[in-house]
């Protein structure tokens, strides 16, 4: 984390941090028919936002999305734009973190830097930006954008935000020519509250994606196929970091937590295999591309994946949610972003189950309630 930040929640003392993921979206992250699926109103928004903010939750990740997953429930059709998003719900907190996630290729730097620091003033410091070089071709094409090579994208995300980051910090007007912009006189007032910088975070699951986590921003955000080998993926990520810095690393997940191991997994049977949307979970591996390896067996195994919220599956216990934080803190993760299949719903047992276990297990430190 950089050093210049204000002391908001999110560099606190709690050794493994919590966040709610993909909120601003119609279903969440979940591929599911069930009726308590995620809608995404702005009321169950700021609900959702308010209850984790009580809570002692450290940060909101919203999901750039313009281009939904089809079938009967189209997640992900319905989304509010993240930053305004974000302007909103920081607007309605008081100490937890609200991200922006731009896509770097739709939207220029300087507009998005004026944008984002109008965001921070209203959450004085506590906004924060997820940097998205993208991977769409529909959502590229609805924007008349090229979709370029991997790695160039890196390479105009690298220049995006090197510029944004002058903006946020040069008092004078500045020119700059590179491969991608070739702007005159740049200046942008007001500078970021309190004198620093929002926090930046960025999503890489490739070795060009982690290089340049480590060099441009200040938190990885990464995804969990399975738990063996994730460690060497974060500490190749490490690796990268320029001496003396220092970067975290978040995943994201979803939760499904219950009082017992066996309603969790009746529960997680229910959302997948009686209440799943197939019809958008084969839209969405066909889209992603199917590639089942060592930790699925086949298709099917992808497209339940899909269904159940995409990330790495938390199912079971408030014990058993508890001991696997407790290996990912293990092998270098720092916190998860969580999708619920119903975040309003789904907050009360994280408050009043699953953080106290946190606590008693080391993981964050004991709130007054």
């Amino acid at each position: 984390m950089p050093t210049d930040k204000p002391q908001t929640r999110d560099f606190g003392a709690n050794r493994f941090k919590l966040g709610l993921f993909g909120m601003n979206c119609s279903g969440g992250l979940s591929l599911t028919k069930a009726p308590e699926r995620w809608d995404a109103s702005w009321e169950n928004n700021v609900k959702a936002a308010e209850l984790a903010d009580e809570a002692g939750l450290e940060f909101l990740l919203p999901i750039g999305r313009w281009h939904g997953y089809r079938g009967e429930t189209d997640t992900q059709g319905t989304t509010f734009e993240t930053i305004t998003w974000a302007s909103g719900l920081l607007a309605r907190t008081k100490s937890i973190r609200a991200f922006g996630t731009v896509h770097v290729a739709f939207i220029n730097p300087v507009f998005a830097a004026k944008q984002m620091i109008t965001a921070d003033h209203i959450g004085q410091g506590r906004f924060g930006l997820n940097i998205v070089s993208g991977w769409n071709p529909t959502e590229f094409g609805m924007f008349g954008v090229t979709l370029q090579d991997h790695d160039d994208r890196y390479g105009y995300a690298e220049e995006w935000i090197q510029i944004v980051k002058r903006i946020w910090s040069e008092t004078e007007p500045f020119d700059h020519k590179g491969k991608y912009y070739d702007l005159k006189g740049v200046l942008g007032k007001p500078k970021p509250w309190g004198g620093g910088r929002p926090i930046l975070v960025s999503a890489g699951n490739s070795a060009k994606g982690r290089e340049f986590a480590a060099g441009n921003v200040d938190c990885l955000f990464t995804a969990i196929p399975q738990l063996d080998g994730i460690s060497d993926k974060v500490a190749a990520f490490r690796a990268f970091t320029p001496e003396g810095q220092t970067r975290e690393a978040f995943a994201s997940a979803h939760l499904m937590a219950r009082a017992t191991t066996k309603e969790a997994k009746d529960y997680h049977h229910y959302i997948v295999y009686e209440q799943g949307d197939w019809e958008a979970a084969e839209y969405a591996a066909n889209y992603r591309g199917k590639r089942p390896g060592s930790w699925m067996r086949d298709e099917q195994d992808i497209k339940a994946r899909l269904i159940s919220g995409a990330g790495y599956p938390i199912v079971g216990s408030y014990d058993d949610a508890v001991e696997t934080f407790k290996k990912l803190d293990s092998i270098g993760i720092n916190g998860l972003a969580c999708g619920m299949i119903n975040y309003v719903r789904d907050m009360p047992g994280v408050r009043d189950e699953l953080i106290p276990r946190m606590e008693r297990a080391g993981l964050r430190e004991k709130r007054k309630r």
